[in-house]
């Protein structure tokens, strides 16, 4: 399980790829809740299941 967490004062954050690191085109505020959400990476071309809470990103263990 990875872990990214966000600064709890910020306005809406592109959520960043937990693979490569790149931004994504999916947007966020820090009160949105993900649950096992499909982020796809135009970067580095692949598809993980994610979610978040409170700020925090977590890819799925299984994924």
């Amino acid at each position: 399980m990875v872990e990214a967490s966000m600064p709890a004062d910020t306005q809406g954050e592109f959520i960043r790829c937990p693979r490569c690191g790149q931004k994504t085109r999916t947007k966020v505020l820090p009160s949105t809740v993900l649950i096992e959400f499909p982020l796809f990476c135009p970067k580095c071309k692949c598809e993980l299941i994610v979610s978040f809470r409170k700020g925090t990103l977590t890819r799925a263990a299984g994924a």
